[in-house]
Order: structure tokens, then sequence, then C-alpha cells
């Protein structure tokens, strides 16, 4: 199964499963739908990636998706998605961009290890500091990628 809905799981070429990395913050607005964007370019063959909340906003930062455009990376048909117990269960690896309201998450989100990222919330901030932050996300993301391709994977899970 995938991360979204009740048809089955993809395979890559190989017939493998795909891995899936799920980036988590609050609104799902901006940080999480910014890693997701960076993940679809840098992710090798085999990974498939999604993006959550734990309180969605009704639509995406414009500003994330201004500067993402502005690093040829579309992520305007993304939409804000609450997330699922099994969006988690299911999930190879999963990333807290930061600020999680741990009263408002599925508690499987707190069984399973997540890796910490504590990136400032771009909400309410202008735009130079917006790139800042998505050049933060950028970072993060290709070291995931890398790593993942590396040694399946080397991150402490």
């Amino acid at each position: 199964m995938n991360l979204i809905s009740s048809r089955p799981t993809k395979r890559t070429e190989g017939g493998e499963k795909r891995k899936t990395v799920l980036f988590v913050c609050v609104e799902n607005a901006g940080r999480s739908q910014m890693a997701e964007g960076f993940f679809r370019k840098y992710a090798s063959r085999g990974y498939f990636t999604a993006s959550a909340g734990t309180r969605p906003s009704g639509e995406l930062n414009p500003l994330a998706v201004q500067v993402m455009k502005e690093v040829d990376i579309d992520i305007s048909k993304q939409r804000p998605k609450i997330i699922t117990e099994d969006m988690i269960r299911k999930a190879t690896v999963r990333v807290n961009m930061g600020c999680m309201d741990k009263q408002s998450c599925p508690t499987t989100l707190f069984i399973h290890k997540l890796l910490e990222w504590d990136i400032e919330d771009p909400k309410g901030k202008p735009i130079d500091k917006v790139r800042e932050i998505r050049d933060e996300i950028e970072q993060k993301v290709r070291q995931l990628a890398a790593d993942l391709v590396k040694s399946r994977p080397k991150i402490k899970l």
C-alpha cells in the first residue's frame, strides 16, 4: 500500500517496494512542502516522499511556493494534508521539520524514531528569511538523499 491511499504499494523497475520519506510539520504549508519538493528532485530511484501536518492549513504559504519556483521546483499543485497513523506506520524515514505540537500528533509518530531538523517556520517571515529557510531545507534534504543511497541508511533512525 502507498501512504496516501489503499492502492497497492508502488514498486521500482526491479520489483522491490519503494521506500517512503515522510516530512512532518504543523500546518504542512511551508517547510514540509519545500522538503517534499526537494526530495522529489534529489531522491534516488526507489524512494517516494510525502508530507503532512498535525493541523494543516487551507493553502500553501505563497512565499514558500515563490521561493521554490526560484530554484525551478514547482510545489504549487501540492496541498496541505493531515498526518495519519497509516502514513506514519508506512514511512521508512520520518522527519520532524520543527516545532511539532506533540499534543495534536498521532501517538505513533513518537513511538517511531524521528529525524529532528528543528527548522524555523517560514510563516509570516519576509521573503529573504524564507529563502534562507529554503536553502537550509535543501541542504538537509540533499544530505538525507545522499545518506539513504550510501548506507541505506547511514542516518540514525
